[in-house]
């Protein structure tokens, strides 16, 4: 039985959870649930937006689902904190497109691996007279584990290719340690295509040819700035889902945020909550039930009966799901 940490979070990211919940009911799978509490909501009622409860309920789960928070005035993230206490160090983003979606293209799949630990989001800023000054951070054991998960990601989704992506003409230190630890990891994987590329270049290639890209590894900031380059090439933030995956943890989560200007309509597309239920599955090494449910996403969107107002249509957060779970 696995048990599952479940965290709704605030405004849209109560709606898609519960769309999340009810699939999750619906498939074979043998788990319990646990309920913890994060975000802007819970800090007007504890004074925390990540209570220590949250964290111990999370650390002893063998996945979980976060739903998405709203920013704090003056508080931490609770998913970046939440990513730190479980040392998740990648980030896996997806980025496909879909029969029955608009897209500049109908061949893109893509995953994109972000280093998840360090860089500018290692959040040591200081101020020093009129100088804001923020710290990246760049390690050479993150670096090289950063790049051995996007390998094994290439090897997982079958594909052929891994792209680096860098900015070491200027960052020579900081960058040149990622890229030379990247092509170091590489020889382990002799039968996997590699190159890199500056992240100026890799940003317009995203745009101008991205059927380029198989598997895309980066550091922090740069990883963050192309996954939603590329969601927006594929039909928007409710198709993107990630996963937060280290070495004892893994939590999962659609990218798209609070949403408060929908929030509480029920009309939050919940495609990038399932799909990310899908990378969960994969981490449990749940496959096919995984499989099945790309599937069922897929016909749902090439149909194109029921759709939620992001993608043209009317439906509902759970007429969507439960369109959803009849393909299943």
């Amino acid at each position: 039985m696995y048990n599952l940490t479940i965290i709704p979070g605030d405004g849209i990211g109560v709606e898609v959870t519960e769309a999340g919940e009810y699939l999750l009911d619906k498939l074979d799978l043998n788990f319990s649930l646990t309920h913890a509490r994060a975000g802007y909501d819970c800090y007007n009622d504890t004074g925390k937006t990540l209570p220590e409860e949250t964290i111990k309920k999370a650390k002893k789960s063998d996945a979980i689902l976060f739903g998405a928070s709203t920013s704090t005035p003056g508080q931490p993230s609770p998913i970046i904190r939440l990513r730190k206490e479980l040392n998740t160090y990648g980030n896996i983003r997806p980025i496909k497109s879909y029969k029955g979606v608009k897209s500049l293209y109908d061949n893109i799949d893509i995953i994109i691996v972000r280093e998840n630990t360090e860089g500018l989001y290692s959040q040591n800023e200081y101020m020093r007279g009129d100088e804001i000054i923020a710290e990246r951070v760049i390690t050479r054991k993150a670096s090289e584990k950063i790049s051995e998960m996007a390998f094994e990601t290439c090897k997982l989704f079958k594909k052929n290719k891994v792209t680096c992506v860098h900015k070491n003409n200027v960052l020579k230190l900081t960058d040149g340690v990622f890229k030379e630890s990247f092509y170091k990891i590489g020889e382990k994987y002799p039968n996997i295509e590699k190159n890199d590329y500056y992240v100026d270049a890799a940003a317009m290639y995203m745009i101008t040819q991205p059927q380029e890209y198989e598997v895309i590894v980066a550091t922090n900031l740069f990883g963050d700035i192309l996954s939603d380059e590329g969601a927006g090439l594929v039909g928007g933030l409710g198709l993107a889902p990630s996963g937060n995956i280290g070495a004892e943890h893994g939590l999962f989560e659609p990218v798209h945020g609070s949403a408060p200007d929908i929030a509480g309509k029920n009309i939050a597309n919940p495609c990038a909550m399932i799909l990310s239920i899908s990378l969960m599955l994969n981490y449990l090494k749940e496959y096919k039930i995984a499989e099945n449910v790309d599937k069922a996403v897929q016909k749902v969107l090439e149909k194109g009966k029921v759709k939620t107002p992001d993608l043209g249509g009317n439906a509902s957060t759970m007429e969507m799901t439960k369109e959803i779970i009849k393909e299943l």
